[in-house]
């Protein structure tokens, strides 16, 4: 029996990166509401604040533990070229410092731990999240380089279509997948960098809003049951 929509929104839903990406939307959709509601309804603009406030909290909250992720994607499957190993001993390594660091940030901001090192675990998590995007960006747009190549090959040998169709569907389904990867990882990017080094467009509410949401939908794309 085919799964419909409901099936795949459950399967969905199971996944710590689904719940997450779904919290996230409701972050990113209450900072926006607040923002366009602030001068005309305080007390609804309070209301959308505590929301995000919340969406927030709960997400450092489900992470926990995320920081191992990266240490056994580099103990399990570095890469297959030393260019891709090394490429991705910089992304992971980032990424661990960005999630362990938020525990302490997440126990900071709930008052168990002083709320005086929530600026400081904030900075060191935020360097260590963008320092790791910046290399999983690269890792992505040289797979895309690759499958684009292959892409060509395939198209421009003598081999016939029926034989060929099935793979150009798999590279340009990873093609879309990484491109994805990519949106999601610039949107996170921009955030971390308005709390690593505030300016008024990473820090602007619409800029934030807009690339929380991005990266919020492109992690539901890349998550969605096929």
């Amino acid at each position: 029996m085919s799964s419909d929509t409901l099936d795949k929104l459950v399967v969905f839903l199971a996944k710590r990166d689904g719940i997450d990406k779904l919290v996230k939307t409701f972050q990113y959709v209450s900072k926006l509401a607040c923002w366009h509601v602030e001068a005309t309804r305080p007390e609804a603009a309070e209301k959308f604040k505590k929301w995000e406030v919340a969406s927030g909290l709960s997400r450092k909250a489900f992470r926990t533990g995320r920081s191992l992720t990266g240490f056994n994607a580099l103990r399990r499957n570095p890469g297959a070229t030393p260019v891709i190993r090394f490429l991705a001993v910089l992304a992971n390594s980032g990424e661990m410092v960005y999630f362990f660091f938020d525990h302490f940030l997440w126990l900071s901001r709930i008052g168990t731990l002083d709320p005086k090192i929530a600026k400081k675990m904030s900075f060191i998590s935020a360097f260590g999240e963008s320092f790791g995007y910046v290399f999983f960006i690269i890792i992505d747009c040289i797979f895309i380089r690759q499958r684009l190549g292959s892409l060509k090959r395939l198209k421009t040998n003598d081999e016939p279509k029926e034989e060929t169709s099935g793979k150009i569907s798999e590279i340009q389904g990873d093609i879309v997948m990484r491109l994805m990867g990519i949106s999601a990882n610039v949107a996170d990017l921009i955030i971390a960098l308005a709390e690593i080094q505030p300016n008024p467009f990473c820090n602007h509410t619409v800029t934030l809003g807009i690339s929380g949401l991005v990266s919020a939908w492109a992690g539901w794309y890349r998550n969605w049951p096929s």
